[in-house]
């Protein structure tokens, strides 16, 4: 017996040898405090990595290493995991820096209804061209609803709604990780709570996630939350609240009401999140002013219905509406040009700074009047600064909330952007953790890490752990923070020293590196 306990003893000796000091390590991370990502404290310790894996977590000083990353005095991450983002723009920026010098190491795409097709073919064009980070997809309810029925204001017939449930278990079959749905967008505001029923079955067949741009998050937020609670309990699938925010003067501070529907729907059993962005501003449209019937069949139609006197009293009053109590926040100064392609001049100024400029009175009716003149000459995005900071910070503390950016890949000068497309994370850890203390860092990188992963279903990603792929950030707390502001949005922020994806460094010494190391991931 003591012979088999020495020899026992030997081969774990050997086994420990072999795996800290008998190899050679692509790199290690020494001297940090680094976070796994589960929302305990920091512990020192090193890290070696190999062949994009993981691979020995613990007391690497006698390792051999290719390069070695001395993390005095830095936090060291799982890279950040953004559960919504607009990556319509990666065949033009496909090295996704405006993303990586965030920290984000891994981004879900496709949200709001507007995932791309043909899914699979598209998967594979952008793994041919390579990407900096890794990315993910979901399968657009508005995307298939307008392939089969165009933007038709009505209910799908059985053969429509079959050959949309068609391309929704496609997808799923070439790699979606669920389906989103833009029920305040076009043509999914035209739908009706049972189609989008249907359709969620078929992702929750396949192990897929639900995520929701709701129908209303002003007035109406409440039935919003409700009729996503229906989808997740009737479709058996986990539905994300995607960007949960509160809009409108008379919502404010009423962020309460709708996560308390969020914690009753989990006692009862359902699997409800939330995902958030760090700003008390949203970005959209300009079209979300206008009454969505109003815009069935597309932007000529809508041309046609203002044309007719009667139409367009409807039309403007319903924009009057939104103006004071959604999107509007009861003020032309808050809502902001951000891409106007046709009068690029505006890009940054405001819908009352528009009215003084024709020489108009700024009041919401004439508001209303340079809305539909926006529409009819393309539209517009805008950034709309209707919500309340202390709904901000009281979803944030939500123990469901990831953080997401909902941003856009950008470059620099393009535009006059929201500023989470620049800043999201580190507006996070800098303003919310460490200046104003309304989430601890630990929690912090929780909700942008391992919390992400669990409810995406990326196995082996979201940790610092021993075989989990090798994508991992280290910042500065005492110096992360966002640079970008409303009226100075393209700005890089600061106290990112380094950022892996799948093992190779894309962030070294803060300095970007043009090195396409990400993924296209798909999940079936």
């Amino acid at each position: 017996m003591n012979s088999r306990i020495l020899l026992l003893f030997f081969a774990i000796s050997l086994l420990f040898f072999s795996c800290s000091k008998g190899i050679t390590y692509d790199i290690i991370i020494i001297n940090g405090q680094v976070f796994d990502g589960t929302g305990s404290d920091a512990v020192s310790t090193d890290i070696g990595i190999k062949d994009s894996i993981i691979v020995t977590i613990g007391d690497l000083s006698q390792a051999k290493s290719n390069r070695i990353i001395n993390a005095n005095g830095l936090a060291v991450t799982p890279g950040f995991i953004d559960a919504h983002a607009h990556l319509e723009p990666i065949f033009q920026l496909s090295n996704c820096e405006s993303h990586i010098r965030q920290g984000v190491t891994t981004s879900l795409g496709g949200p709001d209804g507007s995932g791309p097709w043909p899914f699979g073919k598209y998967l594979d064009s952008l793994q041919q061209i390579g990407v900096g980070m890794n990315v993910a997809y979901l399968v657009g309810h508005n995307t298939v609803r307008r392939n089969i029925m165009n933007l038709d204001n009505r209910a799908p017939t059985d053969d429509e709604l079959d050959q949309m449930k068609t391309q929704v278990s496609q997808a799923m079959d070439e790699g979606a990780f669920g389906i989103s749905t833009g029920l305040k967008y076009l043509p999914g505001s035209f739908s009706e709570v049972d189609e989008v029923i249907e359709l969620s079955k078929e992702a929750s067949k396949k192990g897929g996630i639900y995520t929701s741009h709701l129908r209303d998050e002003g007035l109406g937020l409440f039935d919003a939350v409700n009729e996503a609670i229906v989808i997740s309990d009737k479709a058996n699938i986990p539905v994300v609240l995607t960007h949960h925010k509160v809009i409108g003067k008379p919502m404010w501070v009423k962020s309460n009401e709708s996560l308390a529907l969020v914690d009753s729907a989990r006692v009862a059993g359902l699997n409800i999140m939330i995902d958030q962005y760090p700003y008390n501003a949203s970005y959209t449209g300009i079209s979300v002013l206008i009454p969505g019937w109003a815009r069935a069949g597309g932007n000529k139609a809508f041309i046609a219905r203002v044309a007719n006197p009667k139409l367009k009293d409807s039309i403007k009053a319903g924009i009057v509406f939104n103006i004071l109590n959604d999107r509007g926040g009861d003020d032309l100064d808050r809502i902001q040009f951000a891409k106007v392609s046709w009068m690029p001049e505006l890009e940054g100024k405001t819908l009352k700074y528009w009215c003084e400029q024709k020489g108009l009175e700024p009041t919401v009716e004439n508001g209303a009047d340079l809305v539909i003149e926006a529409q009819v000459n393309g539209g517009a995005s805008c950034v709309f600064h209707a919500m309340d900071e202390r709904d901000v910070e009281n979803i944030l503390k939500h123990p469901q909330t990831m953080v997401a950016s909902d941003g856009r890949l950008v470059k620099p000068g393009d535009g006059h952007p929201h500023p989470r497309w620049y800043g999201t994370f580190p507006r996070v850890l800098g303003h919310y953790v460490r200046e104003k203390g309304v989430i601890t860092l630990s929690e912090a990188i929780y909700k942008m890490t391992a919390l992400p992963a669990k409810n995406i279903g990326l196995k082996d990603r979201g940790l610092l752990k021993e075989n989990m792929k090798a994508d991992i950030t280290i910042f500065n707390p005492q110096t992360i923070i966002d640079k970008g502001t409303f009226e100075k949005p393209h700005q890089y922020p600061e106290g990112i020293y380094y950022v892996l994806v799948n093992g190779q460094i894309v962030i070294d010494d803060k300095s970007f590196k043009n090195i396409k190391a990400g993924v296209v991931l798909r999940k079936n």
